[in-house]
C-alpha cells in the first residue's frame, strides 16, 4: 500500500502520492477502491469545454494580420513607447517593437503551456488516487492543445518563438522536475495559472487579432478548471497545516511571488528584442524608469485585472497568505480588498462566454460510438 510522503504537505487521501518508480502501488488491487470523489465535477465538465486546435470550427488559422504594419495591441500600453524609446524608433519600427514584445509574451506563454503539461504528465506517475490521476491526466490532454495552439499561432505570425526567460525557464523547471506535491500545486495550480489567466484576460481585452482573441479565450475556458484543481488541494489542506508547514508553504509561495514579480517582464530578460533595434538594453532600462517608477508600478499592479494582483489574490483565498508575509504582497498589491472581492476568478466571464460558444459547436459533432444517419 502506497505510503504518504510528509514533504508532500497534503493531509488528504485524495492527494496521496508514491514514488515515481513505484508503479506496483499502482496495480494493487485495493487501489482500484480508493478512487475520490473529489474532481469527478470537473473531470466530467471537460466534455462542455472541448477544443481542437486543428480544426477550423474552433480556431481558423487562415485569418490574416499583418504583424509588420498593424499593432497586436494598443501602443498607448506599451511603456516604452512612453519613454525616450520612442524618440529612437520610426512608426514602422515602434509597430514592430510592440509585436515583437506579443512576440516575447506568447513564446513564455507556450513554455509556460509545455511546463504545465509536463507538470500534468509527471502528477499521473505519483498520485495514489485513481481519481486525481485521472484528473492530472486529463489536464495533460488540455495542456497539449495549448502548446499546440500557441506553438501554432506563433509560428503562423513569427515563424520561431523567443526563448524562456530565465526567471520563467528556472520556476517551471523546478515545479516539473520536484516530486513534492504542494509545489506542483501551489506553484502551477496556483501561481502560473493565476498568472496566465490574468495574461489570457488582458489579451483577450485588448489584442487587435481576432485569432489571438479567440485562442487566448479557448484557453482560458480550460485554465478555470485547472485553478479548481489547485483550489481543491487548498480548501482540503490548508486549514488542516502546522504552524511549521503553512510557514514553509506560506515562505514558498511568496519567494516565488517576488521572483516572478522583479523578473518575469524585466527589460534585461527581453535585451534580444532591443538587440534588433540597435538599442541597448541597460540604456531602454533608464528610459523607462525616467517615464515608470516604482508608484507608477504599484498602481499598475493594484489594478484588480494586473497579473499580479491576480496571483497575490489566488493565493490569499487559497488560505497561504497570513499576517506573516502579507507585507511582501501589500506593497504592489491591494491586498485589503481582497477580503470584499468574492470568489470571481479574473477571466471567469470570458472563460464562461467560451464555454456557452464550445457546447454550441460540439453539440452538432459526431461522437465516437454515435450512430451516422
Amino acid at each position: 500500500m502506497a505510503k504518504r510522503d510528509d514533504r508532500h504537505i497534503t493531509h488528504d487521501k485524495a492527494y496521496n502520492t508514491v514514488a515515481p518508480d513505484d508503479f506496483r502501488a499502482m496495480i494493487d488491487v485495493d487501489r482500484y477502491e480508493t478512487r475520490s470523489d473529489a474532481f469527478d465535477g470537473i473531470i466530467s465538465a471537460t466534455h462542455d469545454h472541448f477544443w481542437d486546435p486543428y480544426d477550423p470550427a474552433y480556431l481558423d488559422f487562415t485569418q490574416k494580420f499583418d504583424v509588420e504594419n498593424e499593432y497586436l495591441l494598443p501602443p498607448e500600453r506599451q511603456i516604452e513607447l512612453k519613454s525616450a524609446v520612442a524618440d529612437k524608433l520610426d512608426e514602422k519600427q515602434k509597430i514592430r517593437l510592440v509585436n515583437e514584445n506579443v512576440r516575447w509574451s506568447m513564446s513564455q506563454i507556450l513554455h509556460g503551456e509545455q511546463g504545465a503539461l509536463s507538470l500534468s504528465a509527471s502528477l499521473c506517475d505519483i498520485l495514489f488516487d485513481p481519481g486525481a490521476q485521472e484528473y492530472a491526466a486529463n489536464q495533460a490532454r488540455e495542456e497539449a492543445r495549448h502548446v499546440a495552439g500557441f506553438g501554432r499561432y506563433v509560428k503562423l505570425r513569427w515563424g520561431k518563438p523567443y526563448p524562456v526567460g530565465e526567471a520563467l525557464g528556472d520556476l517551471i523547471n523546478e515545479l516539473v522536475l520536484t516530486p513534492i506535491v504542494y509545489k506542483k500545486l501551489v506553484g502551477m495550480q496556483m501561481l502560473i495559472e493565476g498568472l496566465a489567466m490574468g495574461a489570457f484576460a488582458h489579451t483577450h481585452a485588448h489584442t487587435r487579432d481576432p485569432l489571438l482573441k479567440r485562442l487566448v479565450q479557448l484557453v482560458m475556458t480550460d485554465e478555470a478548471f485547472h485553478h479548481k484543481f489547485g483550489k481543491i488541494w487548498a480548501d482540503r489542506t490548508v486549514p488542516k497545516l502546522t504552524p511549521q508547514e503553512h510557514e514553509i508553504v506560506e515562505d514558498w509561495a511568496a519567494s516565488c511571488f517576488e521572483t516572478l514579480l522583479f523578473n518575469l517582464t524585466n527589460i534585461r530578460q527581453r535585451r534580444v528584442i532591443y538587440e534588433q533595434f540597435g538599442l541597448d538594453w541597460e540604456w531602454v532600462r533608464d528610459a523607462v524608469r525616467e517615464v515608470y517608477s516604482d508608484d507608477n508600478r504599484r498602481n499598475d499592479t493594484r489594478d484588480q485585472g494586473n497579473i499580479f494582483n491576480v496571483l497575490a489574490r489566488t493565493l490569499w483565498k487559497a488560505g497561504i497568505i497570513t499576517d506573516r508575509t502579507k507585507h511582501v504582497y501589500a506593497a504592489w498589491v491591494n491586498i485589503e480588498g481582497f477580503a470584499t472581492d468574492g470568489d470571481f476568478m479574473i477571466g471567469d466571464a470570458v472563460a464562461a462566454e467560451g464555454i456557452e460558444m464550445l457546447r454550441e459547436i460540439n453539440k452538432g459533432r459526431r461522437r465516437i460510438g454515435q450512430k451516422v444517419a
